[in-house]
């Protein structure tokens, strides 16, 4: 199964440049009620994009937040993509949290609304 994947994923890779370029839709939240100086979860949920070619770093003050983990790479049956990244953390009320997305040679930050 996990080959049928990957071979999935490099086939549409190599019509990645014959198909059209969707950008993802992204989402930046928290796993509970963001309350500065209580351990949270970051996350951003990156979806709808093609081709795969995509990173997404978790970021604190526009340096990456290190230990984050990532799902895997995982598609629809119209073969767009969908990844989620998370990562501990403690917000501080002075400090800005974003998801840093790459997708292709695009380049975009999205802010964490503590307020969400």
């Amino acid at each position: 199964m996990m080959l049928a994947f990957v071979l999935s994923a490099l086939l549409a890779v190599s019509f990645a440049q014959q198909t059209i370029h969707t950008p993802p839709k992204v989402q930046v939240y928290s796993r509970k009620v963001g309350e500065f100086g209580k351990q949270n979860t970051l996350i951003c949920h990156v979806s709808g994009f093609h081709p795969p070619d995509i990173s997404i770093q978790l970021m604190k003050d526009n340096e990456e937040l290190p230990k984050a983990t990532q799902t895997d790479l995982a598609f629809n049956k119209d073969w767009r993509f969908h990844l989620t990244k998370n990562v501990d953390f403690i917000p501080i009320s002075e400090e800005k949290y974003s998801c840093r997305v790459t997708h292709g040679t695009n380049v975009k930050d999205y802010a964490w609304d503590p307020n969400m």
